[in-house]
């Protein structure tokens, strides 16, 4: 097998919402769209990300087709946390989780977006402590 391309879709209530949210905080720019339907790609983010209206009727497996993200997390691996964390409070995102350091190197911080869709913005600070 091989993988030529990655994505990850997401159920949303209101998929401009999500998608003028990643595109203005997170520099996502739109690939394609449709009624219901936003595909968002950036060069180095490694995957698309896709936001599709709950409900839609062709989503495939139908018995899902009502579900609505939650319960994950979307996370960006960044060279500058500390930047980050600075430059999304200057936009005036509100911030659900504030910048904290794990024992195992992770620092990192969370927003969420207008439908719940958490974004976790990490950056791997040293080795882990035993």
């Amino acid at each position: 097998m091989q993988i030529t391309a990655s994505a990850i879709s997401l159920n949303v209530d209101d998929v401009t919402a999500s998608a003028t949210f990643v595109k203005q905080h997170f520099g996502f720019s739109e690939e394609m769209s449709a009624d219901g339907f936003v595909s968002l790609s950036r060069p180095d983010a490694g995957f698309n990300s896709i936001f599709l209206h709950t409900g839609l009727k062709s989503f495939k497996p139908t018995h899902m087709c009502g579900h609505q993200a939650d319960g994950l997390l979307i996370v960006f691996v960044v060279d500058d946390i500390d930047r980050e964390y600075v430059r999304i409070q200057s936009e005036g995102v509100p911030i659900t989780t504030a910048i904290e350091t794990e024992p195992w190197g992770e620092r990192f911080f969370q927003v969420t977006d207008p439908n719940g869709v958490v974004i976790q913005l990490v950056q791997w600070i040293g080795e882990p402590n035993p």
